[in-house]
């Protein structure tokens, strides 16, 4: 059996795994490259695979976010035309982001050929958009939904339960047993990880035992703010925003980090640390995601029941708008004071953020709330590297507004309860690959597993590596 790191191996994006056993091919995830112009190429070279996309037998999705599920549509363009087994929650998800994603790189593709045109240039070196709109929602026609706990077989050999990951709404881990040469082998894909006893989502499952283990390590090297020092933190934002009559942008995830601050928000309200607030979710797939999480409220903890329920019998207490139409959304840049805007993307690549960024940037009264990772090369980490000149639209901003960044709302577990959770097995692995983090971050988390919990066959694969198993 072999298996290939064809993403996110030494860094965060791109999350692509191929497992050869025997006859059977497949892919775990299937993601995008995030992170500037090196990125783009990596997204035009990936998907000519090195292998034929039409002998894969089937793909595996841990969850709907783009860097594990973007390229999706290319796959299918490229030939597949197999299932893609992902739970419910993560298939509802993907009918808005996969056709967004092909929206904004046709808009993208758009915008650059009328600036070379204004210029005089030629279309020479213009990106092609990865897919069009068409070919994502044909891509999504390939959605086989798989509940949690449910043991299914994509082929004879090999069996497959999706277990709860924690991280946002149907993210999952990945229990893989094959068999068919030899004794059956057990493969753990962790995905990508929640932290355990945060807001709205139930804590990750916890795997026992496998004999080949892929860990996420997007935190691997450090340990996440406590929720009292970022609930201070947020607080403080506001505070001080409100006190100069700014206003407070939030550059947020569409799909989880969004969910996430509704419910930081609207519990700081309920406990009076802060003040009743209107916010504007200027995002049409955070509003979108925002629904489908209240369609799926069996997957929410008991907590996020509870202020949903508080939320419906205050209304007064916080109000929240979502702006669908781009012309409400340009009308917030009139908003000079007051404002609290949450808009997508969370890294500050693309979409309805930007043009907020390019409006309160410049605004020393104002202030950016950082909540989430953000990749080498993006706007958001140029950010929070401390810029003090960015450029929008090709544009320069200057960057006088205050920039918070809170850690302690990330999504990903941390170096702790990666550790803890690894910590949850009866015996060491026989393999385990440490991926989806920086190299720095990879390397750290892979030191402590070998000091902390003394196993011994820890590695860190390098991009396009194959390993036999």
């Amino acid at each position: 059996m072999r298996l290939g790191f064809l993403g996110a191996a030494g860094e965060v994006t791109g999350s692509c795994y191929l497992v050869e056993t025997g006859n059977i091919r497949f892919l775990v995830d299937c993601g995008m490259f995030q992170g500037g112009p090196e990125a783009r190429q990596k997204n035009q070279r990936a998907l000519n695979f090195g292998f034929d996309v039409r002998k894969i037998d089937f793909v595996l999705l841990t969850h709907a976010h783009i860097d594990h599920a973007g390229l999706l549509p290319r796959l299918s363009m490229l030939g597949y035309k197999g299932p893609i087994y992902a739970t419910p929650a993560t298939i509802d998800l993907l009918e808005v982001l996969l056709p967004d994603s092909a929206h904004i790189q046709e808009k993208e593709a758009e915008w650059q050929l009328r600036h070379r045109h204004r210029r005089g240039m030629g279309e020479r070196g213009i990106p092609a958009p990865l897919y069009s709109v068409a070919q994502a929602l044909s891509a999504l026609e390939q959605l086989k939904p798989v509940s949690y706990g449910q043991p299914f077989n994509p082929v004879e050999t090999v069996n497959v339960v999706f277990r709860d990951a924690g991280h946002i709404l149907g993210s999952a881990q990945l229990e893989i047993t094959v068999s068919g040469e030899g004794r059956p082998r057990k493969m753990i894909f962790s995905g990508d990880l929640g932290m355990p006893g945060r807001p709205v989502l139930c804590d990750p499952a916890q795997p026992t035992e496998a004999d080949v283990l892929l860990v996420e390590s997007t935190y691997g090297n450090r340990m996440h703010r406590s929720m009292i020092e970022t609930e201070e933190e947020i607080v403080d934002a506001f505070e001080r925003t409100r006190a100069a009559h700014g206003n407070l942008i939030i550059p947020a995830f569409a799909v989880g980090r969004t969910q996430e601050l509704l419910y930081m928000l609207a519990d700081l309200v309920r406990r009076k640390r802060i003040s009743p607030l209107k916010v504007y979710v200027d995002s049409p797939m955070a509003s979108k995601a925002t629904h489908i999480t209240m369609a799926h409220r069996e997957l929410l903890d008991p907590e996020t029941r509870d202020l949903i329920d508080w939320l419906g019998a205050h209304p007064d207490k916080m109000h929240i708008e979502f702006v669908s139409d781009a012309d409400h959304s340009k009308a917030l840049n009139d908003i000079r004071s007051g404002a609290v805007i949450v808009s997508a993307s969370g890294m500050c690549e693309a979409g309805r953020i930007k043009y907020h960024l390019r409006e309160n940037l410049p605004r020393s009264e104002c202030t950016i709330l950082i909540t989430g990772f953000q990749a080498a090369g993006t706007l958001g980490r140029r950010l929070v590297d401390g810029a003090r000149l960015v450029h929008i639209f090709g544009q320069p901003v200057p960057v006088r507004a205050r920039i918070y960044t809170v850690g302690g709302l990330s999504a990903h577990a941390d170096q702790g309860a990666l550790l803890g959770w690894l910590g949850g097995f009866r015996h060491p692995p026989g393999q385990t690959f440490v991926v989806h983090g920086e190299a720095g971050a990879s390397a750290d988390l892979a030191q402590a597993i070998k000091d902390k919990l003394a196993w011994l066959n820890v590695q860190m694969p390098r991009p396009g590596e194959f390993v036999t198993l």
